[in-house]
């Protein structure tokens, strides 16, 4: 195995190797070179553990984690997966597990929060993937939706549905050859989301003999799967806005036992029910209940409270994520094979966009939205009644539509009506329709100034009053002339710009405050209504994780051009509401600052860092821009959420395309390339793509070791072999382990009911503790034995009898003989095993507690030479105590 790294002058990686499982391990060792701490943050957050390493602020978000169980979603996604696919991931998570432990030591945020990498298992992609979309629909806003109605009735809560920052979106459009200088289509985009510094997407090229393919990846997720280009087929995607994720209503309680019950449509039926801990750095541990009903994870409320909500969505039901499209995608020559490919898709739902260099074109929706209720998509519905629950097996159909030389899709009501209730009002749609419409002869230059645009979309709803106004104050009246005089434009140089905000925003500040959205001003903390919606009892508390989407405040601030209508909230009068904020605008002075100087990017990051340039240079755009640099206002003027990448493809040749990130290539601070394509990215301007590998720099051409469990004790037995002790692997292990603990005669060992997923789960979690151990024994190379070793002191088995330092305790499974077993067995393991027990000069004495019903398992440690000590009572079996002393093993050794 040998791979190539290139990279051009801005540092964008670009990655050659024999076949596409070397690659999928270059792609892996990559991002883990390039983005060690960012993928580190990752992985903690999809498991729920990053308050470990990040503190208070990111428990919220690790108990939502482990409530929805997004780890035992991506694994039991994982196992579901095809063969091929699996073997593609295991190859990417073998890259990552090669290069993190280095990179990790050149990563200065490692060394600040004294952070070990932790290991990849091969779902951690499925699980990230999962984690950045467990919000990315509209499930925060049915709840939203369900206690505004609740509160100021169904119609006024109508007027806050507008798909404002809260949720995901982008633009995209489609030109087709007939309208382009080259004869080629043209395809461009930009997703919106919550900036991040390193960035959510990594610029990356993927070459191998099958295929050569540039675009945005995801860190710690291999292939391209949102926007590439293969040279012959480009693709690139916007969020459908449609709706799959399902909120129930549930009736829990607790059972004599200590179990918990949900009430569906069948009666009470048992649910899944466990305790987590969430450890936080600098702070108390946080004790997590996890249940599951029948729909789902509960993730508002739990058995204590009157009601309680569960979350249903594709993924957890079908066991399906829809990776086996990413690796067709990278196949892919023309537009019937990526609309072959993304009948695969499942999360989350998108509209495609491709085209290809012959002239073809695709728009259609891909991923999977269930057939159900029509309440379903509107509100949490009650669990206990049969016609809300989901029709099994069955998806509603996705719409496609033909390109007529230009296609435009920026999360209206378009293709995807069908499927989803709140869209964007279609300002950045309009605009682009526009700059295009009736065009021809483009290039991808002039696709960059579409991505550039500052026209406002909707600056009616606030200059439309200011317009009729008169009988104003000198300083008001002056500034209202300025505000109608203005083209528009939130550019960074206009002073004009950042006083039509500063009226905007006084507007929202005002509107929020009016008595009649009094009750929607406490709505995050106030909590579910519990009980009968009626009734108005108080119920469980919302997860802190949901709070910004329950705020009122920037529900107001984008649902302006609704509240602000004549006659939509009684008892408003919009004109007089404008008067209000102009003259508050005017008094305050300061209308001379530009815009640049208000709207700044704010992005998130893991751990505090120095702002960068894109941070202290102000932004052109705003959220009802092309130029998305998204602002809340009457909140803040800063922008956190934006495009997060931009692209322009060309068929034509790929050398003719553009694209560009917030920051750059590398994600470590300080790296030449960390923050150099901030200017051009700030400025709305593209990078060019180089595919020449001549004008590429050759860094480096590596066989890269592939990590593996190596064998940590070598015994060779005369007259019985070579024995070896092997640390569990949780994944490569599965199939062998899985097949042992499964069996009868494995009873005693407690996992017969486990499943391919539990066992994954124990083993996983076994090895990330520092207290147990794991290992396959082998003979000969021939798997033989699991032995598990663990601190009694650690475990509830030393809550039953006096733990003497040193104890070390053990655990034996004897693994199914491939035919008649051979006399003398165990007698020739065993001495080895104790050998490696002991072969730790801390260890003492070593501690057995078979159960009391397992004749063969006590007759074995007396054998052995452990002499039986009392009978103690763990949670799950009555067992018996066996202790072996080093002294004791020394001499039966001789």
């Amino acid at each position: 195995m040998t791979i190539h790294i290139h990279r051009d002058d801005r540092g964008i990686p670009h990655l050659r190797a024999a076949d596409a499982r070397e690659l999928a391990h270059a792609q892996g060792l990559n991002a883990a070179r390039d983005r060690a701490w960012q993928i580190e943050v990752e992985h903690r957050r999809l498991r729920g553990t990053s308050a470990a390493l990040l503190g208070a602020d990111a428990a919220a978000w690790d108990v939502l984690a482990r409530r929805a169980r997004l780890a035992h979603t991506a694994r039991l996604c994982w196992l579901a997966l095809d063969d091929a696919t699996r073997d593609w991931l295991a190859a990417y998570t073998e890259g990552v597990n090669a290069a993190l432990p280095e990179a990790a030591r050149d990563a200065p945020e490692f060394a600040a929060t004294g952070a070990a990498p932790a290991r990849w298992q091969p779902w951690v992609p499925l699980g990230i993937w999962l984690s950045a979309h467990l919000l990315f629909t509209g499930m925060p806003a049915k709840l939203w939706r369900a206690e505004a109605a609740h509160r100021v009735g169904d119609a006024t809560a109508g007027l806050f549905a507008t798909g404002g920052i809260g949720t995901a979106g982008s633009n995209g459009w489609l030109l087709t050859g007939g309208r382009t200088a080259s004869g080629a289509p043209l395809l461009a985009g930009d997703p919106h989301r919550y900036v991040e510094d390193p960035g959510g997407y990594q610029q990356l090229r993927l070459a191998c003999p099958e295929f050569d393919v540039v675009g945005f990846a995801v860190p710690g997720v291999p292939g391209i799967p949102h926007f590439g280009h293969t040279g012959t087929v480009a693709w690139g995607i916007t969020h459908a806005m449609a709706d799959y994720q399902d909120l129930y209503r549930e009736r829990l309680r607790r059972t004599p036992g200590g179990g918990v019950e949900a009430l569906g449509p069948d009666g009470w039926r048992p649910a899944e029910h466990g305790t987590e801990i969430v450890e936080v750095a600098g702070g108390a541990p946080v004790t997590v209940e996890v249940v599951e009903t029948e729909r789902g994870p509960v993730v508002v409320g739990g058995p204590d409270d009157p009601e309680a909500i569960s979350l249903r969505h594709v993924p957890r039901v079908t066991r399906d994520l829809g990776f086996a499209a990413l690796p067709r995608l990278l196949r892919a020559r023309t537009v019937a094979d990526v609309d072959r490919a993304c009948d695969a898709w499942v999360e989350p739902v998108n509209v495609l966009m491709a085209a290809d260099s012959e002239g073809g074109t695709l728009h259609r929706v891909t991923g999977r939205v269930p057939v159900r209720h029509h309440a379903n998509r509107l509100r949490p519905v009650p669990a206990w009644e049969a016609r809300y629950a989901w029709r099994p097996g069955a998806y509603e159909p996705l719409p496609r539509a033909d390109v007529t030389g230009l296609a435009v899709m920026a999360n209206e009501a378009g293709l995807a009506a069908p499927l989803g209730v709140e869209f964007t009002p279609g300002h950045q749609h309009r605009r682009i329709t526009a700059l295009l419409t009736g065009a021809t002869g483009l290039t991808a230059a002039d696709m960059a100034a579409v991505h550039a645009d500052t026209l406002a979309g909707d600056t009616a709803a606030v200059l439309g009053p200011l317009a009729a106004l008169d009988g104003l104050a000198a300083d008001a009246a002056l500034l209202r002339k300025r505000l109608l005089a203005w083209d528009g434009r939130m550019d960074a140089g206009s002073a004009d710009a950042a006083a039509y905000a500063a009226v905007r925003a006084a507007c929202a500040r005002l509107l929020a405050g009016r008595p009649e959205f009094a009750a929607l001003r406490t709505l995050a903390r106030d909590g579910l209504t519990g009980g009968d919606p009626a009734d108005g009892r108080p119920g469980a508390a919302y997860p802190e994780a949901l709070w910004p989407w329950l705020d009122l405040r920037p529900r107001v601030a984008f649902a302006l051009r609704n509240l602000l209508a004549p006659g939509a909230v009684p008892g408003l009068d919009p004109a007089a509401l404008v008067r209000a904020a102009v003259e508050e605008v005017a008094a305050a002075g300061g209308e001379e600052r530009t815009w640049g100087e208000r709207h700044r990017l704010a992005p998130w990051r893991a751990l505090p860092g120095a702002p960068s340039d894109a941070e202290t240079a102000g932004l052109s755009g705003d959220h009802d821009c092309v130029l998305a640099t998204a602002s809340v206002p009457g909140v803040t003027d800063l922008s956190a959420r934006g495009p997060v990448a931009r692209y322009v493809w060309d068929l034509a040749g790929r050398d003719d395309s553009g694209w560009i990130v917030p920051f750059g290539a590398h994600g470590t601070a300080g790296h030449p390339h960390h923050r150099d394509q901030a200017p051009l990215w700030r400025e709305g301007r593209l990078a060019p793509v180089v595919t020449d590998w001549a004008r590429l720099t050759h860094e480096e051409s590596l066989i890269p070791r592939t990590p593996g469990r190596a064998a940590v004790f070598t015994r060779a037995v005369p007259g019985f072999g070579t024995v070896t002790l092997t640390p569990v692997d949780p994944a490569g292990d599965l199939d062998l382990i899985h097949a042992w603990v499964s069996e009868e005669r494995a009873r005693f060992w407690g996992m017969t009911g486990a499943g391919r997923e539990g066992v994954l789960e124990i083993y996983e979690f076994l090895d990330s503790l520092d207290t147990h151990h794991a290992y396959v024994v082998r003979r000969d190379g021939t798997p033989v034995a699991l032995f598990q070793t663990y601190d009694p002191a650690a475990d509830e088995v030393g809550a039953c009898y006096d733990v003497r330092a040193g104890d070390i305790g053990v655990h034996l499974l004897i693994a199914p003989p491939p035919g008649p077993l051979r006399r003398g067995f165990t007698t020739g393991l065993m001495p080895t095993l104790i050998a490696f027990v002991f072969a730790d000069p801390a260890v003492r004495r070593l501690v057995a507690e078979p159960d009391l019903r397992n004749d063969k398992a006590i007759e074995r440690a007396l054998r052995t030479g452990l002499v039986l000590g009392p009978l103690i009572d763990l949670p799950h079996k009555r067992a018996r105590l066996a202790f072996l002393s080093r002294e004791a093993a020394e001499r039966a050794a001789g």
